[in-house]
């Protein structure tokens, strides 16, 4: 670089960049590739919630896995299955076995182990192929439950580029695999139950008109039942467009398929346009039953529906998402080993900084929030910055929220001392303390773990003995001369020097006042404030103190006393506060 560029201290400087910004090119290159609904319908969308959750399906295991840059070994998805389980998970999607070795021994591990409990469902995927669908079925025998998933590419752009087939042909590939399906099903002698589904894939660049015919004639073959349903899959194998218009492609569906009373309609949303949960939100409000996705949100490309933002989402408008979410750092820990995937620290939900706030102005509201749910005994949730409770997803207050560095404010510094060290430092004080804790953060540019604030505190503040350090008090009421008027004899330290005093005051801290200054040193400070608690809950616990004075000048200097005994845990505040103002103006004899 020429040397011209660089100041003395060898920064770069004058090299902002001149001149026009320059455009993003061929935007007449791109077109829309989806088809809006030849009729449509705004009613579905003044709905201003979702009441209920859908039917979920892990698609974590085919379309997760696939996803991968290595995949998961069969024991890492035995593990994975069993874990899905465990969360709640009653259809998981676990391959394609006529497609590949791994994936059939994977599903017939599951069913000779008898890994698969009663009431949950395999799902497995075929397409229209006499041979493929054999497989399937024969690699399904001994499965108690099992959807078998059909599915074929019917968007424009593939019938025209990839198929060159018409319309007719790509129907007659759905019915087809359709009739083979009944065939292998009547076949079956191990008694399992099946239940059928079909995807007219890439079903966002169809026109919703052709969806609702191929789908249709599905249906016609099938003829489900309210005791065995069709499960009918809108894909957005791709997205292509805002939420509001695969929202109107859904009711279209909805209200235009053949028996809709005994068809579950579902949607397996993709994240192209970062729009996958509310294309998710959306299709129910327009009336789907159904949602095929995986955990964070894995897949190809930007990946699938992020199901633990949705069942979240649910969640926060106090609907149950029928999903266990309750330990949500346990289950960032499993996806992330199944996957070596690492969860973006914001995440929704499951993101290590979620609930972090930094900001001084959202650290004071969080705080005040907090003490006004806790002052109420509120069972409602509504604390500012915060959309749930930590607590009910298994993260802490004192780990998770309230996070400091150069940023924060006072209000967090004195959230971490009361929440995580029992310090309920008075109003006026917490200004002081917020100001060091950040002014700490900001000169060696890093967050501040609550014990690095601790320490700074307790350096700071607490028990402070040098150079003054009273290390005995004696007090003795004063009778009929006024009323709290108290005697005190104290044994004190100045400088390494030992003095005996003795003084009266209107109580046990301005007798103590008294007497110091009856040392040869120039003590010269006026009270301002002195609070008290127990820092703990325990009979036997320990007190703290706070006390501020103020100098001639006018400056005010805290201190924090620390003791079993109240009595000498304000005794310990004021030489704290004493000594601390020495550090600036100096003893003078």
């Amino acid at each position: 670089m020429p040397s011209s560029l660089y100041g003395d201290e060898g920064f770069l400087i004058n090299a902002a960049p001149k001149g026009k910004v320059k455009k993003m090119q061929n935007t007449d290159k791109y077109s829309v590739g989806y088809f809006m609904p030849p009729e449509t319908d705004m009613e579905w969308i003044k709905q201003d919630r979702l009441t209920k959750a859908p039917q979920w399906c892990s698609v974590d295991l085919r379309d997760g896995n696939q996803a991968l840059i290595v995949p998961m070994s069969l024991d890492e998805k035995l593990e994975f299955f069993q874990y899905l389980v465990k969360l709640g998970f009653k259809e998981i999607e676990v391959g394609f076995p006529a497609a590949s070795d791994t994936e059939y021994e994977f599903l017939r591990t599951l069913i000779e182990r008898n890994l698969i409990p009663d009431d949950v469902k395999v799902q497995v995927l075929t397409q229209s192929r006499e041979h493929i669908i054999a497989k399937t079925f024969e690699a399904l025998k001994g499965a108690k439950k099992a959807v078998v998933h059909l599915y074929n590419s019917t968007s424009y752009a593939q019938r025209e580029q990839v198929f060159k087939a018409s319309k007719e042909e790509i129907i007659e590939i759905a019915v087809s695999g359709a009739k083979l399906m009944d065939q292998y099903k009547e076949k079956d002698t191990e008694g399992t139950e099946f239940q059928f589904e079909y995807s007219p894939e890439s079903f966002t660049g169809t026109e919703p008109e052709f969806a609702a015919e191929i789908c249709n004639a599905v249906i016609d073959i099938w003829k489900p039942t309210a005791e065995n349903k069709v499960i009918i899959n809108l894909p957005s194998t791709v997205q292509m467009s805002m939420p509001h218009v695969y929202g109107q492609q859904i009711h279209y569906m909805h209200k235009n398929l053949h028996d809709r009373e005994n068809i579950v309609l579902s949607l397996h949303p993709h994240n192209d346009r970062g729009t996958g949960v509310a294309d998710a939100e959306m299709g129910m409000l327009a009336g789907a039953d159904r949602i095929e996705g995986t955990l964070f949100g894995n897949g190809e490309r930007t990946g699938n529906v992020d199901i633990v933002t949705l069942g979240m989402n649910l969640y926060t408008h106090g609907v149950d998402p029928g999903l266990d979410f309750t330990d949500m750092p346990d289950i960032v820990a499993h996806y992330e080993k199944f996957t070596n995937i690492k969860v973006h620290p914001r995440q929704p939900y499951g993101g290590q900084l979620v609930f972090a706030a930094f900001s001084g102005s959202h650290q004071d509201a969080i705080a005040k929030g907090m003490k006004f749910r806790e002052d109420r005994g509120s069972h409602k949730w509504t604390v500012p910055y915060l959309p749930l409770d930590p607590k009910d997803i298994g993260r802490e207050y004192e780990a998770d929220v309230i996070r400091i560095n150069s940023q924060s404010g006072k209000g967090g510094v004195a959230y971490i001392l009361e929440h995580n060290f029992g310090y309920d430092l008075p109003k006026k004080m917490r200004e002081e303390v917020g100001y060091m804790v950040k002014n700490k953060s900001d000169h060696e540019h890093k967050e501040l773990r609550p014990d690095e604030i601790f320490d700074l505190f307790d350096e700071e503040y607490i028990n402070v003995f040098e150079p003054v350090d009273i290390t005995d008090a004696t007090f003795k009421k004063i009778s009929g001369i006024k009323e709290g008027g108290m005697k005190v004899t104290i044994d004190v330290d100045i400088d390494g020097k030992t003095y005996n005093l003795s003084a009266e005051g209107n109580g046990r801290l301005d007798a103590v006042s008294n007497a110091l200054r009856k040392s040869p040193y120039n003590f010269e400070y006026e009270f301002v404030t002195y609070s008290e608690h127990a820092l703990e809950s325990e009979s036997d616990s320990r007190a703290a103190a706070y006390v501020a004075i103020s100098d001639k000048n006018g400056w005010i200097y805290w201190g924090v006393g620390l003791h079993d005994d109240i009595i000498f845990a304000s005794v310990n505040a004021l030489v704290s506060a004493v000594n601390r103002m020495n550090r600036i103006s100096h003893f003078v004899k």
